[in-house]
């Protein structure tokens, strides 16, 4: 897979650290942004949120909004090559192209089963999809007594909660529960419904993904030293602007919820700046563009908040853009 680039990342990457531009360490391990559009409003220039950690030969993605098929398509990444998926948090932003990644594998004869890994809910969401598999197994290719694999036997599910750690294959992943919901600790709402962020100890790398967070110590604490952070971000001015052209007539008290909801339960620049430094990790990557593509103005305005606090490398990523 050739290493990718765009404008904007490179001007964001060579006013930092040139080195960062790099394709990624030695051996194929990279984290690639396939999905940099924070939804829910989709965007004609970015995918939804997806991203692709590869390690020795094995592709495991990081969340998995639509289009995120398409969008290891034009990584160069082969769909049997992925071998587990794990979700954040389960808005539909990030998991809207799950469906087609099982419903794919089934149709391509993919037999071994690939692992789910997710808050509480994804077990339910999961076998959702998998129900709306039945009918084209069932008819396969539409030769008789010739249908495909049992949509279920192609499918693990196994829920992570607050705290927890797990071998996959050679690295250590740890989750953490961050802000992004407001549930009180220990209501019947924080058991069933969880917003994860990720942490990845690779033999060689330390990776942690924010998934979708506010401020939050949590996060802070599990990116401690990480060798790269890739964390959301929202441009509040910006995003406000977006909801407004695609939904005109919104109601007064839905649009106090959404303000609520996005100036708490997500990192602005300077929080970002925040995590990054408090945490010390050794470089940063943003995404999660909910304003849409940032022209370079804003780019600049991006990188000059985040480093009041943070003085490491700073990507602002684009889609498939490899670090």
């Amino acid at each position: 897979m050739r290493a990718r680039l765009s404008r904007l990342a490179l001007a964001a990457l060579m006013a930092t650290s040139p080195a960062f531009a790099q394709p990624g360490p030695a051996g194929g391990d990279a984290f690639v942004t396939l999905g940099t559009m924070g939804g829910p409003v989709p965007s004609r220039d970015r995918s939804q949120p997806a991203n692709a950690l590869t390690h020795d030969g094995r592709v495991y993605l990081v969340d998995a909004g639509d289009g995120t098929v398409q969008q290891l398509a034009r990584a160069g990444i082969l769909l049997p090559a992925v071998k587990a998926v794990f979700l954040s948090h389960l808005h539909v932003d990030h998991t809207g192209g799950l469906s087609a990644i099982l419903g794919l594998r089934n149709q391509t004869n993919i037999t071994e089963p690939l692992t789910v890994y997710g808050p509480p809910g994804t077990r339910e969401l999961v076998a959702g999809m998998v129900a709306s598999m039945q009918p084209a197994a069932r008819v396969g290719y539409g030769i008789p007594g010739k249908p495909w694999t049992p949509p279920a036997q192609t499918v693990d599910v196994i829920e992570l909660t607050d705290g927890e750690s797990i071998k996959v294959d050679a690295m250590t992943v740890t989750a953490a529960q961050n802000s992004h919901y407001d549930f009180a600790p220990g209501s019947i709402e924080d058991r069933n419904y969880k917003s994860l962020s990720l942490r990845f100890d690779l033999p060689g790398r330390s990776i942690v993904y924010t998934g979708d967070t506010g401020p939050s110590a949590a996060v802070e604490k599990l990116a401690k030293g990480a060798d790269l952070l890739v964390s959301e971000m929202i441009d509040m001015d910006g995003t406000l602007a977006n909801v407004a052209r695609n939904s005109p007539n919104m109601p007064a008290p839905a649009k106090q919820q959404l303000e609520q909801h996005l100036s708490t339960h997500h990192l602005t620049p300077d929080a970002v700046g925040r995590l990054a430094a408090g945490a010390g990790v050794k470089s940063l990557v943003v995404t999660h563009f909910a304003a849409g593509t940032p022209d370079p103005a804003r780019t600049r305005s991006y990188v000059t908040q985040i480093r009041t606090h943070f003085r490491g490398p700073i990507a602002i990523a684009n889609d498939l853009d490899r670090f």
